[in-house]
């Protein structure tokens, strides 16, 4: 089940990964948003080369994770639910 993800909210989420965005494209990928859960936990894909890239791993903790949290400290837990493990 998930919560239902309001305007505000997504567009919060949005501007935080758009601070990462960026380094994607520059590789050839990018990222987009699945789901928020009950839990407070995000989902995400990675898109284009970054499904494939041995670094997602640590694009995902350095990147992802440090600019959900940063700007929404609820969001408990951010997983991508494709991409190299």
């Amino acid at each position: 089940m998930s919560v239902t993800i309001d305007k505000l909210l997504m567009d919060q989420i949005n501007a935080a990964l758009d601070e990462i965005r960026p380094h994607l494209i520059v590789d050839g990928g990018n990222i987009e948003v699945v789901e928020l859960t009950d839990d407070m936990e995000l989902k995400v894909k990675w898109m284009g080369n970054c499904e494939f890239c041995s670094m997602s791993a640590m694009t995902m903790k350095a990147g992802v994770e440090q600019a959900i949290r940063q700007t929404l400290p609820q969001i408990k837990k951010v997983t991508a639910i494709n991409g190299v493990a």
